[in-house]
């Protein structure tokens, strides 16, 4: 079976990667004490994915959190679900990242990532064909970027031929938590070109609209935007854990939807996304569902898809779905919407169909899209960083932890070329005008 290891790191990553296990325990019957209760056998199936079977008929997360500093694996550990991770698998430092990306890449969290190292190995080896990693991580403050960036360099070490898969929050475009977040968030950025497969693109800012305006919750909570993630971050793999019609997998993924090797960014969106009070009044079909997933202001981040085209895109649907209905909508969404999409690769949408829904639905669906739109959000955090940096602000807290500005050259530079091969892909027409891509 393709298990799949999964991480977290920092507040933000465990909040979310918290989140994530109740969705997907609910999914699979499982209870809070890890023991299974589902009524079909459809939900024991593939328990596997991730879960690990212990003694005594008890499913143990294949997970692994971690943090700084011990109050976030306190709190996770009185949380509904947390009696289910393995307590060898909590791994905390006690001085924190105090949002700083050196701290948790160089110092901190060097100093318990061999620790992790040793778990994640312990996971890995006990899997039998193990598909990939996937980590929760927050790109704005000190261990979510910096240590989280650190363990996905050395898993990439440790096993080149896995892949490695993150659902990163980026920084927001009005709101700002932290004043060093632009250094955090182009430092992580700057790993995550050059060792992830994958990265789902999140920001808060989004999240929040998303739910106060499509959800109808006028004061949305962290738990909230929590869910809606960990309801797109299931949807990623049903295929993997229930049977289905067009089957899916990361590996999938990674092939579909990455035409060039730098361009691994992606939106997200997910469908039903109704009111309470609106829910009676909407049809669910799937062309509803289509409609809603591919409406821009449905995205989980911050960014115009009209300023930019998209390279591929894959829309995972769930439910009982007639494969021809997936077909015509897909069709007809490309010959209604031919402008957004580039003309260069002709069927750039992946369908597939899984045949469970997820708990309280007949259908959904969940949206990745590789668009060129997404270089706002790197303008958006290289503009930041540049202007921060010309003049050495904050920069001693960096240095202090052994760091030196070239790797903040080194970072701004990288980031600049991604967005210059963004537009240069954007503007590319039908007319067979050919770019080299280089791998770095």
């Amino acid at each position: 079976m393709r298990e799949i290891v999964h991480l977290q790191a920092g507040q933000c990553g465990n909040q979310i990667g918290s989140s994530f296990w109740g969705v997907i325990a609910n999914e699979h019957g499982i209870n809070k004490d890890g023991v299974y209760e589902g009524d079909s056998p459809l939900q024991k199936e593939r328990l596997n994915v991730y879960f690990t079977e212990a003694r005594g008929e008890r499913y143990v997360p294949r997970a692994i959190l971690m943090d700084l500093e011990p109050a976030t694996m306190d709190d996770i550990k009185h949380l509904e679900y947390g009696a289910l991770f393995k307590p060898d698998n909590f791994i905390h430092g006690n001085k924190g990242a105090g949002n700083n990306w050196a701290k948790g890449y160089y110092t901190e969290g060097a100093e318990i990532m061999e620790e992790v190292m040793d778990a994640v190995r312990t996971e890995a080896e006990a899997c039998e064909c193990l598909q990939g990693f996937q980590i929760t991580q927050s790109l704005g403050g000190g261990t979510g970027s910096g240590m989280g960036t650190l363990l996905l360099t050395r898993i990439n070490e440790e096993y080149p031929d896995r892949i490695l898969c993150s659902y990163a929050v980026f920084p927001s475009p009005k709101v700002s938590e932290v004043v060093v977040e632009p250094y955090n968030a182009a430092l992580a950025t700057h790993s995550l070109i050059q060792v992830c497969n994958e990265v789902m693109v999140l920001d808060n800012e989004a999240l929040y609209d998303l739910c106060k305006y499509s959800l109808g919750i006028n004061q949305p909570e962290y738990r909230d935007l929590n869910h809606l993630v960990s309801s797109c971050m299931s949807g990623v793999t049903c295929c993997l854990r229930f049977p289905g019609q067009l089957n899916s997998d990361l590996r999938k993924l990674a092939v579909n939807l990455i035409p060039f090797n730098r361009l691994h960014f992606f939106v997200m969106s997910s469908a039903p996304l109704v009111s309470c009070r609106n829910e009676q009044y909407n049809a669910l079909n799937v062309t509803e569902l289509v409609k809603q997933v591919f409406n821009k202001r449905n995205l989980m981040c911050a960014c115009d898809v009209e300023n930019g085209k998209y390279l591929s895109a894959c829309a995972m649907f769930r439910g009982k779905i007639s494969t021809r209905e997936v077909e015509e909508q897909m069709l007809h969404l490309q010959s209604k919407h031919h402008n957004v999409f580039v003309e260069w690769i002709p069927n750039n949408i992946k369908s597939s169909i899984c045949d469970v829904p997820p708990k309280g639905f007949e259908m959904s669906t969940t949206f990745l899209g590789n668009t060129t739109a997404i270089e706002e959000l790197f303008n958006r955090v290289n503009t930041q960083f540049k202007a921060m940096f010309r003049r050495k602000a904050f920069l001693h807290w960096y240095t202090e932890e052994g760091m030196d500005d070239q790797e903040f050259q080194e970072a701004e530079s990288n980031i600049a070329d991604l967005i210059e091969q963004y537009q240069q892909h954007s503007m590319v027409d039908d007319e067979g005008d050919e770019f080299e891509e280089e791998d770095e």
